[in-house]
C-alpha cells in the first residue's frame, strides 16, 4: 500500500512540476493566463462504503485550472495591438472555426482583413456602404486600404459678423449718387431708378481693389474630382443694416469662368442686429428656400491655363447636382469688427491611408491625408458564464465546451465586458517570485514522497531477510 501511495505523491508533485514549469515557460507570453494543479486525496471504497478509521490511497491530480485575472497592460507602438482592461476574449475566426483569446497582436493581411499573429481573423460589427454599422451581424474585420474618393461640396455653413459702423464705399456711394442725379425726380426717385443705381454702385466693386468693399472671407469648396476652389465672399455696405454679397470661384464668376462679373445678392439685417432672412430674393444666382438658406446655382468648376494673362475654362470636373446650399441664418450685424465665428463644408479631395485609431468601445476609425476619417467596423468581445469551463487549445487561445457555456457577445464596455486599449498587450498572469516558491514546494513533495517508498522497499527488505 505504501508504495502505491508514494508512487500517487511522486506523479502529484510531477504534476505540479509541470504546472509550475509551464506558467514560467510562459511569463513573457501576452495573454497567457497562468495554471494551478489541484490535487485531492484518495480513499479505498468497499461495498457499504469506507469505515470510520480507513486509511487513504494516496493523492490524485483532480483538475487543472487556469486562473483569469488580469494581466498587466504594455503599452507598445502598434495601433492595432489590443488589450483588453477587464472582463472578456477577442473573438477570431480561422476558416470558420472560432476561438477566443485574450493575445491582442493584430495586423492586417494582404486582403487587409485584422488577424492576429496565427492569421486568424478578428471578428467584429461591419460597416456597409454607406459607413454605418452593422450592430448584430458579426463578419471579419477588413480595413479598406484604398484610397477615399473625393466628394462635392454640398452644403456650406458659415456664421460671421459684420460691423454695423461701417461707412458705405465712397466708390459705391458715389456711382449711386451719380445715378440718382440722372433720375426723373432725384428727390423722388422710383424703386425702378433706385435699383438701377444700386446697379451701378455695384458695378464699381473690384475684388483687388479694397477700397470697394468692407469685408471679405474665402471657404475651399470641392468639385467632382476633388479639386479645392476659393469660393470668395466680398461684403459691401450699401445703406443701414443693408449691404451687398458679391460671390466669386476662383476670382471668376461661379457660371461662367471667362468673367469676373460677380454673383450678387442683398443682404438685410434688423435694428437688432440679426440676418432679416425674408429679405434675401432668389434669382437665377441663388435659390432662397423657405427657411432661408439660399443654392449657389450652375458653378462650372474651372482651371487656369497658367498663361499671362491666364485663360480661364472648364476643367472637366462637375460641381454638385444639386448645387451649394449655404447657411448663413446665425450670422448678425453688431458694433464689432468683422469676424467668422465658424465655417464647413462637407466637400473634400481623395485622400490616402494615414492611420488608424481604435477606441475604447472598439470602433475603428480611419484617418486619411485629405483630413477625413472613416469608420471602419468595431470590435466585439465574448463573456461565458464559466471561463474554466473553456477548452484551451494552444496559441494562448480557447474554444467553447459544454461546461463553459454559450458566448455572450457585446461590444466593449457594455454590460460587464471590459474596455479595449489600443497600442497596448496584456502581459501574461504569472507572477514569478510565486512560481518559484511554488518549485521548492513541489520538489520538496517529491523529495518526501520518494523517501515514502525508500521507506517501504527497507521494511520490506527486513521482512524478506527474516529467517
Amino acid at each position: 500500500m505504501a508504495f502505491n501511495i508514494g508512487l500517487s505523491g511522486l506523479r502529484a508533485a510531477t504534476s505540479d512540476l509541470n504546472v509550475t514549469g509551464n506558467n514560467i515557460a510562459n511569463a513573457g507570453t501576452a495573454g497567457f493566463k497562468q495554471s494551478r494543479a489541484e490535487f485531492s486525496d484518495v480513499y479505498a471504497a468497499s461495498v457499504n462504503g469506507s469505515g470510520k478509521n480507513a486509511l487513504g490511497s494516496g493523492v490524485l491530480l483532480s483538475n487543472v485550472s487556469q486562473l483569469f485575472n488580469q494581466g498587466n497592460v504594455n503599452y507598445t507602438q502598434n495601433s492595432l495591438d489590443l488589450a483588453i482592461n477587464g472582463n472578456g476574449f477577442f473573438q477570431t475566426s480561422n476558416n470558420g472555426e472560432v476561438s477566443y483569446t485574450r493575445a491582442g497582436y493584430f495586423g492586417t493581411d494582404r486582403e487587409g482583413f485584422m488577424v492576429n499573429n496565427f492569421g486568424y481573423k478578428l471578428q467584429g460589427y461591419a460597416v456597409d456602404g454607406n459607413g454605418n454599422l452593422q450592430n448584430g451581424v458579426i463578419s471579419d474585420l477588413r480595413i479598406e486600404t484604398a484610397s477615399q474618393a473625393p466628394r462635392s461640396t454640398t452644403e456650406l455653413s458659415q456664421t460671421f459678423n459684420l460691423n454695423s459702423t461701417n461707412a458705405v464705399p465712397t466708390s459705391w456711394q458715389g456711382a449711386y449718387d451719380a445715378s440718382i442725379a440722372g433720375a426723373v425726380d432725384p428727390l423722388n426717385p422710383t424703386a425702378a431708378e433706385v435699383t438701377a443705381a444700386e446697379a451701378t454702385g455695384n458695378a464699381t466693386f473690384d475684388p483687388a481693389d479694397p477700397t470697394t468693399y468692407n469685408s471679405s472671407t474665402s471657404t475651399n469648396v470641392y468639385d467632382t474630382q476633388g479639386n479645392a476652389h476659393v469660393l470668395s465672399q466680398y461684403f459691401v455696405k450699401t445703406g443701414a443694416n443693408e449691404w451687398q454679397m458679391n460671390v466669386l470661384v476662383d476670382g471668376r464668376n461661379p457660371a461662367t469662368p471667362t468673367s469676373t462679373t460677380p454673383y450678387s445678392m442683398g443682404v438685410r439685417f434688423d435694428a437688432n442686429g440679426q440676418l432679416n432672412t425674408s429679405s434675401l430674393t432668389s434669382s437665377a444666382a441663388f435659390t432662397v428656400d423657405t427657411s432661408g438658406r439660399f443654392t449657389l446655382n450652375d458653378w462650372v468648376p474651372a482651371a487656369s491655363d497658367g498663361g499671362e494673362p491666364p485663360v480661364w475654362s472648364s476643367n472637366g470636373a462637375d460641381a454638385s447636382p444639386t448645387g451649394i446650399l449655404v447657411d448663413m441664418r446665425n450670422s448678425t450685424q453688431f458694433s464689432s469688427s468683422f469676424a467668422v465665428n465658424a465655417v464647413s463644408q462637407d466637400g473634400y479631395t481623395t485622400g490616402q491611408l494615414a492611420g488608424l485609431e481604435i477606441d475604447d468601445t472598439g470602433v475603428i476609425f480611419a484617418r486619411y491625408t485629405n483630413g477625413q476619417s472613416n469608420v471602419q467596423g468595431q470590435v466585439i468581445l465574448a463573456s461565458f458564464a464559466n471561463v474554466q469551463g473553456l477548452t484551451p487549445v494552444g496559441k494562448t487561445a480557447w474554444v467553447q465546451s459544454f461546461s463553459s457555456g454559450e458566448p455572450v457577445v457585446g461590444t466593449p464596455r457594455s454590460g460587464t465586458l471590459g474596455a479595449l486599449q489600443s497600442g497596448a498587450l496584456e502581459d501574461s498572469n504569472v507572477e514569478l517570485s510565486d512560481q518559484l516558491v511554488n518549485l521548492i514546494v513541489a520538489q520538496r513533495n517529491y523529495q518526501a514522497n520518494a523517501k515514502t517508498i525508500e521507506t517501504e522497499s527497507s521494511i520490506t527488505q527486513t521482512i524478506i531477510n527474516l529467517r
